[in-house]
């Protein structure tokens, strides 16, 4: 009449988290016959442990949050009951945080992480502690959970331009979607908080209309064309913000630069028509209005009679691209002859011919009036030419007049800028030029000023620089405008006795073309501290130049050696 277990029991599995968990049956037993009712109770073992729902639990939390706050775990699940189940929570040891265990409503036991001292991003970015979930077993059981705490940093610096100020000049002949310039602004935070984001202020719908800001780069480019005659400068108001919200202005100042693209216009105020043939000298026979919506010396006229006619002459104006092919067309003049036959028929040539010893720059057709270019024009060897051109009628006596062609070269981008400072280290191992900045240096210490110059006029000679490699890329700004190298933070103790920056300097042509300056900055308080630095470059400079020579002398007696055994060979069979 013994009761045996027949499989194993798993009172999870039979009552799951009811608190009492018993199994009732009815047992028969014959000679005599009788019915038992047997209730057998389940009593809970240790056998699960605490385990939390997550492996690892993630915290964001600003380092501006206050002690005191807390921040809910979530509770770790145990299958036992009674004193088996869990019963609290240990934190790992650190400065900021405690664990505190609450209970639910519904009986559970709960973490939360209390913070007992302000985080600070800079000193401390990240935590990783582990959660320990515990139960009242003997032995105990135990889970763990990892909480990655990461410390957001909090908005507390504005963004700040490189300048307050920025002045650029356009030619009013620049194309649709030229770069106008490109400002940059730096904030000192971290994340969103530290990424910047550019428009415009408030400004006139005009210059709205005609200027674009990249919300993401801060280039400013052209939308519309320009009309110096409508507008001779604009001022836009930029404003850089970050994912805070903070904003910061700068104010860009356009000049646009007027370029000779209008052509006098002429105005008959009065003629008087006919002419008596006995009319003296100085008679005013017609007057006329000159006007040319140009400025300065675009704007200025000159008027001139040529040939026989009471009123002619108009001075044409050609421009042609530098570097042009020798033989590219370059304009057509055209003279007329109101006379019949050989009379009217016009030739044209050069006036002077080809004497000296100088070709001329251009050569014409004879019959069509075609010039064309006889050589290359350089912009920066001469920007603006004039000649005459003499048109003559084929009648007895030859009746010519003479027009004044003025041709003005137009630059292009062909010369990439050149660095003067800092200066490239010379062939030979000579230590290349540095510059010396004590770590006391506070935020904007001027470092140095990249200097260079570019052979080009107009866009193609504006330059810019900015900042293509830095070991410590925070430490260092370099002004966009001036190529002034200036520090954007603190220098600290982690930051090395060496640095190496490249600077780009770009020119704003199409294509436009580029150079690099290497600049080599040594921090330390003073010119003795930095010595020891540079020693310790030249004495690698001059291993290097040892090892180089051992290389060499040492080539040569292999080289040697192989000769000689190859002139013994020969020797012995022969």
């Amino acid at each position: 009449g013994e009761l045996y277990v027949s499989e194993r029991l798993d009172r999870e599995e039979m009552c799951g988290e009811a608190r009492t968990c018993s199994v009732s049956f009815e047992a028969l037993v014959h000679n005599p016959l009788n019915v038992f009712h047997v209730e057998v109770a389940i009593q809970d073992v240790n056998d699960n442990a605490p385990q939390f729902p997550k492996d690892s639990i993630h915290f964001d939390i600003i380092e501006s949050t206050s002690p005191g706050a807390r921040f809910a775990v979530g509770a770790a699940e145990d299958a036992d009951v009674g004193s088996n189940s869990l019963q609290g929570y240990e934190l790992e040891a650190n400065r900021y945080f405690a664990v505190e265990v609450k209970d639910s409503e519904d009986g559970n036991k709960f973490a939360e992480l209390v913070l007992r001292r302000a985080l600070d991003r800079e000193s401390e970015q990240s935590l990783r502690l582990v959660l320990t979930a515990l139960d009242g077993g003997d032995p105990p059981r135990s889970g763990t959970a990892q909480l990655y705490i990461n410390v957001i940093d909090a908005n507390d610096n504005p963004p700040a331009f490189a300048q307050d100020r920025y002045r650029v000049s356009l030619r009013e002949d620049a194309p649709r979607g030229s770069t106008v310039l490109k400002v940059a602004a730096t904030d000192a935070d971290a994340g969103i908080n530290a990424h910047i984001t550019y428009g415009f202020g408030k400004m006139p719908a005009k210059a709205l209309q005609k200027f674009l800001v990249d919300t993401e780069g801060g280039t400013i480019t052209l939308q519309e064309v320009l009309d110096f005659e409508d507008t001779r400068g604009y001022t836009l108001l930029v404003e850089a913000r970050d994912g805070g919200g903070l904003v910061a202005h700068c104010k860009v100042e356009v000049e646009v630069l007027d370029v000779n693209d209008n052509a006098p216009e002429i105005t008959m105020l009065s003629v008087s028509s006919p002419v008596l043939e006995d009319a003296p000298i100085g008679t005013v026979v017609a007057l006329v209005n000159v006007n040319d919506l140009d400025s300065g010396e675009n704007g200025q006229v000159r008027c001139e009679l040529a040939g026989e006619e009471p009123l002619a002459g108009e001075a044409p104006l050609a421009y042609v691209a530098e570097n042009n092919a020798a033989g590219a067309p370059v304009l057509r003049v055209l003279a007329r002859d109101a006379d019949a036959g050989a009379n009217g028929r016009v030739s044209y040539w050069l006036e002077g011919g080809s004497t000296g010893t100088a070709p001329p720059p251009v050569s014409v057709e004879s019959r069509s009036g075609a010039v064309y270019a006889q050589y290359s024009f350089d912009y920066e060897q001469c920007r603006e030419l004039a000649v005459a051109i003499r048109a003559q009628d084929s009648g007895v006596p030859a009746r010519s007049s003479t027009a004044t062609v003025r041709i003005f070269v137009l630059d292009r981008n062909d010369n990439a800028p050149r660095v003067l400072w800092p200066t490239a280290a010379a062939a030979g191992g000579e230590t290349p030029p540095f510059e010396v900045v004590p770590r006391s240096a506070e935020v904007g210490y001027l470092v140095a000023k990249v200097v260079a110059v570019d052979a080009d006029a107009g866009r193609n000679a504006w330059l810019s620089y900015e900042l293509l490699q830095a070991p410590e890329p925070a430490l260092f700004r370099l002004g966009p405008q001036n190529g002034e190298v200036r520090t954007a933070r603190a220098v600290s103790e982690r930051d090395a006795a060496k640095q190496r920056l490249v600077a780009l300097v770009k020119d704003h042509g199409q294509p436009a073309l580029s150079a690099t300056a290497t600049l080599h900055v040594v921090l330390a308080e003073s010119l003795q501290e930095a010595l020891p630095e540079l020693s310790e470059r030249d004495a690698v400079s001059e291993l290097t130049s040892n090892l180089n020579v051992i290389l060499v002398v040492a080539l040569a007696v292999l080289t040697l050696l192989f000769v000689f055994t190859v002139i013994l060979t020969l020797f012995f069979k022969c």
